[in-house]
């Protein structure tokens, strides 16, 4: 299937919509739209076991409730039904009085292990979760629930700003390895990350792909935790950090331009600089590529809708979109094509190409 915007061509990669894996509950009787209005619950059992880092002690092997009360210093009062809660929601695993954790949690919520996704759920305990109270707020008044100088304040306090960039980073980790599959990146010899942050993809696709040159765009308070991760990495020398604000300042030019969790930050107006400002530092014939939770008119996805909210509570006026309004912007902007793809089943992956010299 083939959609025109302007002068962009959408090829939609022969996938119908984007794929669906969440589904509403069921809420046909009583109990069902209880259990809804109680799925609050599940979610801070997850965070608060993620806080505790129960599950990288449980990776060391099975424990007694009496163990884990021990290991992490817990009174005792109402362990034993967190525990079996996690049991229920497929989180941990008991046998014979010992607890372990089930293979989704080993692969996903063990501190250190590559897929970790413990730096988002902090920061969604701390950040995200309380928001959410005032989501009413919001709709009456169109006023996020994040004070408007509360990013700018975060940027100066290092213990707040690791604590953000772990966050940002536990959403992007799972799907680097899609992103390095995704294009044949032996076609192209740099690579800029826009609000790159640590460095973690251009890191991780300079070590892929030899030859390659990475280039991270951000904010100058972030180089430190940049340096910091090229040296745990080994990619010291191989990822350049260029320190700058993308409304203000031109991009570094690159093969290949990645604007990833950003556009979605921002109204219109703003989406359309970036886009552009994206276009003059792509080199003829390199790419643009563009990842966010897109949403789809046609279907909805109840994973992508909250994160629509999400950045209605957090941001002045930032929301997520559908690939049509970014192909429409890359259209106007001057790239020559537009396909894209997914890269789970939230998460979309937009390629504008842009036309040889």
């Amino acid at each position: 299937m083939v959609l025109r915007h302007d002068r962009a061509e959408v090829v939609r990669d022969g996938k119908e919509g984007l794929p669906m894996t969440s589904t509403a509950p069921e809420i046909d009787s009583a109990h069902g739209i209880l259990r809804l209005a109680n799925a609050f619950c599940d979610a801070q059992a997850l965070l608060t076991a993620a806080e505790l880092d129960l599950f990288t002690v449980l990776h060391e092997g099975p424990a007694t409730e009496e163990d884990i009360r021990g290991r992490l210093g817990l009174h005792g009062r109402g362990l034993r039904d967190f525990l079996q809660l996690l049991v229920a929601l497929g989180l941990l695993e008991e046998r014979n009085g010992r607890y372990g954790n089930a293979p989704g949690a080993e692969r996903h919520l063990v501190g250190g292990r590559p897929g970790h996704l413990g730096g988002f759920l902090l920061g969604a305990k701390a950040n995200l979760y309380p928001v959410w109270d005032g989501l009413a707020e919001t709709l009456r008044v169109g006023l996020p629930r994040s004070a408007a100088d509360g990013f700018a304040a975060m940027l100066e306090d290092l213990g707040e700003l690791r604590r953000y960039v772990r966050m940002m980073e536990g959403v992007l980790q799972p799907l680097i390895p899609r992103i390095a599959e995704a294009i044949d990146w032996s076609r192209y010899g740099s690579v800029l990350d826009v609000g790159g942050c640590r460095g973690g993809l251009a890191g991780q696709l300079a070590l892929a792909h030899h030859g390659l040159a990475g280039h991270v765009f951000d904010l100058p308070q972030i180089e430190p935790l940049f340096d910091e991760h090229m040296a745990e990495l080994g990619t010291t020398g191989k990822v350049s950090f260029h320190a700058g604000d993308f409304f203000r300042d031109p991009l570094p030019r690159a093969d290949v331009l990645i604007l990833g969790h950003i556009l979605h930050n921002w109204p219109l107006k703003q989406r359309e600089h970036l886009v552009r400002a994206a276009f003059e530092a792509v080199a003829p014939g390199g790419v643009l590529l563009v990842h966010d939770r897109m949403l789809d008119d046609e279907r909805a996805n109840i994973d992508n809708l909250q994160a629509s909210l999400i950045m209605a509570l957090v941001t002045e006026e930032g929301s997520e979109y559908t690939i049509g309004e970014l192909a429409e912007l890359a259209g106007t902007a001057g790239f020559a094509s537009v396909s894209h793809q997914p890269l789970d089943e939230n998460e979309t992956l937009v390629m504008c190409h842009k036309a040889g010299a």
